[in-house]
């Protein structure tokens, strides 16, 4: 590792100090230290340069950004891993393997894995997010629901608890769909749990779009240095009327197509700009913009709630904006707002030059 000028020094509590990866990704057994605030991480492609962020990522959330499935975080031919990291006060170990997660905080096994959500905080931009904006909706609850599950204890229960409640009524829909009598004890369980549920989480992603917006609006300003609009459109069945209402007046339909049609697994956010739709009809350029507006709204947000900064990782944003919207980012990471930034990219030169000869990085080649 090499390092350059000092550039900031930052004591939080969500600043990572080393990693060790043991059996991750293309890692067979690696230890790297970031002692400055700003890391780069340069080498070529496949290198592992993404798959160290992911490491981060995944010390403070216990699961990878870019799958579902932990196997395929495990190098190849081998059963399983293990991620370590000294943040300032405490070690976090995560280790996984034949299917077993083992969670550890100074040699301590939590209890519940979900105990160590919100501990830590990243916020991660990488290259294929713009999914976000392009996809269909279930990215953008995924999205919502990771920030909201950090901040509140509460809306992580409820949400796991809807998710299991719901497949346990689409079980009872498809069982009892065609049934000329069937069982309806059971059903209105199901349905009493998933309006207690479903209430808890629409009135929070309500007042979390609301809280949101200004945080947004700002970002994309700065980002695009014009006076465009943006806005969220929280779209949900539950504007109408409540969801237990929905789910009685839905349940014959419910029993012929044997799932639940109504419901907060169905919301969507609808990004706006200028009034239009991004999705269909905003540039690429406006995306970009947009997408990364999200992010450092994400940052701002989490701040705000958890009392600390996050980690911001940043996957080869360079390669992805034009210069005048690259200039605008560096000038945001760079401000008081944000802590520790960890980013990649392939050419070490392209970095420094971006943060200029009285900026200082720490540079680590793969």
């Amino acid at each position: 590792m090499r390092k350059y000028k000092n550039f900031r020094c930052f004591f939080r509590l969500a600043t990572i100090k080393k990693i060790t990866l043991v059996q991750f990704r293309n890692y067979s057994s690696r230890t790297f230290e970031f002692d400055a605030g700003v890391t780069c991480i340069t080498g070529p492609n496949g290198s592992g340069k993404t798959n160290l962020l992911d490491g981060v990522y995944y010390l403070c959330y216990t699961k990878s950004y870019f799958t579902a499935y932990q196997q395929q975080c495990v190098k190849l031919g081998l059963d399983g891993f293990r991620v370590e990291g000294a943040f300032d006060n405490e070690v976090i170990a995560c280790k996984w393997q034949l299917g077993k997660k083992e969670l550890k905080a100074n040699g301590v096994e939590y209890e519940k894995p979900t105990d160590h959500i919100g501990k830590y905080a990243a916020v991660m931009v990488a290259p294929d997010d713009l999914e976000l904006i392009n996809d269909g909706s279930e990215p953008r609850r995924k999205w919502v629901d990771s920030i909201l599950s950090q901040t509140d204890r509460g809306y992580l229960e409820c949400l796991m608890r809807y998710q299991r409640v719901l497949q346990q009524r689409n079980a009872w829909l498809k069982l009892h769909g065609s049934s000329a009598n069937p069982n309806y004890v059971e059903l209105e369980y199901y349905d009493a749990q998933l309006a207690a549920d479903g209430t808890y989480i629409h009135n929070k992603r309500n007042a979390f779009v609301r809280a949101f917006l200004p945080y947004l609006q700002a970002y994309y300003e700065q980002l695009t240095e014009g006076k465009e609009v943006v806005s969220i459109d929280y779209q949900t069945d539950m504007h109408q009327q409540t969801l237990a209402a929905w789910l009685q007046q839905s349940l014959q339909h419910d029993m012929r197509l044997q799932r639940t049609l109504r419901g907060i697994h169905k919301d969507d956010l609808l990004f706006v700009l200028n009034g239009t739709p991004v999705k269909g009809f905003g540039s690429q350029g406006q995306k970009k913009s947009f997408l990364f507006a999200l992010k450092l709204a994400q940052y701002k947000y989490l701040s705000g709630i958890l009392g600390f900064k996050p980690i911001l990782l940043l996957d080869d944003v360079f390669e992805k904006l034009d210069q005048q919207r690259m200039e605008a980012l560096l000038r945001i990471i760079r401000g008081a707002d944000f802590g520790q930034v960890i980013l990649t990219d392939t050419h070490e030169e392209r970095v420094k030059n971006a943060f200029g000869d009285d900026a200082v990085i720490s540079v680590i080649q793969l």
